[in-house]
């Protein structure tokens, strides 16, 4: 039950209204009401209840909407705790923003309590600025000048007019004294979702770092708050990732990175940086996710809302390395991974192919163990810790699939930024797990439309693509080649002979052009080509791509394995994917083109068209 709901319960307010027009009544503060369904007045109506529960201040001395005297007819204060029953002395003023409002927007409500708290006429102890998740509290008593915006800062506001706490959040929700105080919690997706773009935002601040470099740091910091949570501490002991009282932004800085380089000397793998946010930019972003137990938060909460925010984040520019949700799951489903299978994406952008693969073993532990369990848990993370593999070549984007798959709960150690086109051997020596002949499985997205200079990329002639024959049958090195096709070849030798198998998007191009017609014949004598599944043109228009392209599905033949002409070739063409070209959501045919694919599986004719 939340606080609010226990305020309705006990009668201090009630709300009315049919669903269109709600009205909230706060009984004890002279029956005032206000309109419910305003964002802010529910950001408002959880604190006010909040102040009588967990801070424990009679709600008859709580008053909203309180004039300010002698300021403006609509200066208002918020919220006013009084130190009296008669409501004379006030102790603390509120003021209420909804949930995701704007740095600019947030400073802007200090600066209104401030101004409130500090007027001749209502001279308070304390400011408090709620907006959703995101708190400030300054002590504005004399013992600090009216223009402190900084050494004043309080962890939280004290408990029934005590003393500020040294800390808002401790293990176990008490302090060292004993005393009943906040732990961090796990939050609902919507809550998630707000705070990371909240912080992306901070971090972005209208282009002082580019949406990649700020979603990279952002990573970083996220990293330092799951490692803290992770930390072994005792019960009543504070977490680290959190704003402490009377401390400047400069020592928060210090303390967030000790913990970041303490963690990047165990795992230099995840990131090799150090933290680049301003002090205060990073106090900000702390104050947005230090109530959030980000390791307690529902698997599937973390992974919709990492995703939907990615989802934003990486159409236009960034589009190309994203894959959508419903593509993927489709891949996986036509594939399905096996719990000891080196999996691989060697294009992997945010990880989303890994990500999937690892959600599908997790539900395949299920189906053996008992949640919650040590088998369960072992199952699929020695899947995530041992089997899973990435390669990207842009770093910043290597960073957002390492953290996408630590706030899955692991799995990062084998993603690494490197051209994936490169040699192997030269990847082999930055991770050994990279090698010829290996993966069971890769699923991959490779990037569209980008060419390979000979002249930039002298490893382009060690392709057998990278190479044609003229017209007297003498082999010469192409002066180019595109990166999709070198990918099928790349794909080809990192595959398990006579076993390995693909799912790769392609452009139809190279299914369907004449001047493609060597890179088929490749794909034919070096693959048994098991399906083809033609994607709608909407499947990539929602991230900036166009591009008409398939899925092809593929067995890397044995050694000394010959093509037959009779080999069964599985193809569907759907239409609806579960999303249009806007991103909107429709209905689908890929659960259903799955279990055609398993029947044709069994079924001994030469082809299988599902319809569309």
């Amino acid at each position: 039950m939340s606080y609010l709901e226990r305020a309705i319960n006990d009668g201090y307010a009630y709300i009315a209204g049919t669903e269109a027009k709600k009205k909230i009544t706060y009984v004890t503060s002279d029956n005032h009401s206000e309109n419910y369904n305003d964002p802010e007045e529910k950001v408002r109506a959880e604190f006010w209840a909040e102040l009588i529960y967990k801070y424990e201040y009679p709600s008859t001395r709580i008053k909203v909407e309180v004039v300010i005297p002698d300021r403006l007819p609509s200066d208002r204060a918020d919220i006013v705790i009084f130190s009296d029953d008669e409501c004379k002395r006030p102790y603390t003023v509120v003021e209420c923003k909804k949930d995701g409002v704007t740095d600019a927007e947030f400073t802007q409500a200090i600066e209104q309590g401030v101004g409130n708290a500090t007027w001749v006429k209502l001279r308070a102890e304390y400011v408090v600025i709620v907006a959703g998740g995101t708190r400030r509290v300054l002590d504005v008593s004399d013992k600090f000048g009216a223009l402190e915006r900084e050494k004043n800062i309080l962890a939280d506001l004290p408990k029934a007019y005590g003393k500020p706490q040294e800390f808002r959040f401790y293990k176990g929700g008490v302090n060292e004294k004993g005393e009943t105080v906040s732990d961090i919690m796990p939050v609902e997706r919507e809550e998630l979702i707000t705070a990371i773009k909240k912080c992306h935002q901070t971090l972005w601040g209208g282009g002082r770092l580019s949406p990649p470099a700020a979603f990279g740091e952002l990573c970083k910091l996220i990293f330092v708050k799951i490692s803290d949570e992770q930390k072994p501490r005792k019960k009543g002991e504070p977490y680290q990732f959190q704003i402490k009282t009377h401390e400047p932004s400069s020592k928060l800085s210090e303390r967030i990175n000790a913990l970041y380089n303490e963690q990047k000397a165990k795992d230099p793998e995840v990131f090799t940086e150090s933290i680049k946010v301003d002090d205060r930019v990073l106090r900000t972003v702390v104050s947005h996710l230090e109530a959030m137990n980000l390791n307690k938060t529902d698997l599937d909460v973390k992974g919709v809302a990492f995703e939907q925010f990615m989802d934003g984040f990486f159409k236009g520019d960034f589009g190309q390395y994203f894959t959508p949700r419903p593509i993927i799951e489709f891949a996986v489903n036509m594939m399905k991974p096996q719990h000891d299978w080196d999996v691989l994406d060697p294009a992997c952008g945010s990880g989303g192919f890994l990500l999937h693969a690892l959600d599908y073993m997790r539900a395949q532990a299920g189906e053996y163990y008992e949640k919650g369990t040590v088998d369960y848990f072992n199952y699929w993370h020695d899947f995530a810790a041992r089997h899973l593999y990435g390669i990207e070549i842009n770093d910043e984007i290597a960073r957002v699939a390492k953290m996408n798959m630590i706030v899955h709960d692991d799995g990062h150690t084998n993603v690494i930024s490197f051209d994936a086109l490169d040699s192997i051997d030269k990847m082999h020596n930055h991770n050994r797990g990279f090698v010829k002949n290996k993966f069971d499985l890769i699923l991959t997205n490779p990037p569209f439309g980008s060419t390979i200079n000979k002249a930039e990329k002298p490893y382009l002639s060690g392709y057998e693509l990278g190479r044609n024959k003229d017209s007297k049958g003498k082999v010469k090195d192409r002066p180019r080649q595109s990166s999709e096709i070198l990918f099928v070849e790349r794909i080809w030798e990192f595959l398990k002979p006579g076993t390995g198998k693909a799912a790769i998007v392609l452009p139809d191009g190279v299914l369907t052009n004449s001047s493609s017609q060597y890179v088929r014949d490749f794909i034919l004598e070096r693959f048994q080509l098991l399906a083809v599944v033609s994607l709608p043109q909407c499947a990539f228009a929602h991230f900036g791509a166009g591009v008409k392209a398939s899925i092809i599905f593929v067995r890397k033949r044995g050694e000394n394995e010959i093509a037959d002409d009779n080999e069964a070739i599985f193809m569907a063409a759907p239409e609806l994917i579960g999303y249009d070209a806007t991103g909107r959501k429709t209905a689908s045919q890929l659960d259903e083109i799955v279990k055609k694919y398993e029947e044709f599986q069994k079924d001994a004719s030469p082809f299988f068209i599902c319809p569309p």
